[in-house]
């Protein structure tokens, strides 16, 4: 099972579309990505990273509703209850 993890792009390098890369931050952690796989991906937006590749953007109603889950999974790996 692949899990791919919603983060908000900070920086975009102008490079070529096929080795266009981007810092992202997930919750703070900042990584650097491939943008190879959606061009029209900019800055403010938020990306659902696999494997150091940006597989889609999210608009950020979207992105919250991911971290919620993510938070509930957690939660739940933790013994806590869900909220």
């Amino acid at each position: 099972m692949c899990l791919a993890i919603p983060g908000k792009i900070l920086q975009v390098n102008d490079e070529e579309p096929f080795s266009r890369m981007a810092e992202v931050s997930f919750s703070g952690a900042r990584k650097k990505i491939s943008l190879a796989l959606v061009p029209a991906a900019k800055v403010g937006d938020y990306a659902l990273v696999h494997a150091g590749f940006a597989i889609s953007i999210l608009d950020e109603e979207r992105a919250a509703e991911v971290f919620h889950y993510l938070k509930q999974l957690g939660d739940a790996a933790a013994g806590e209850e869900p909220e």
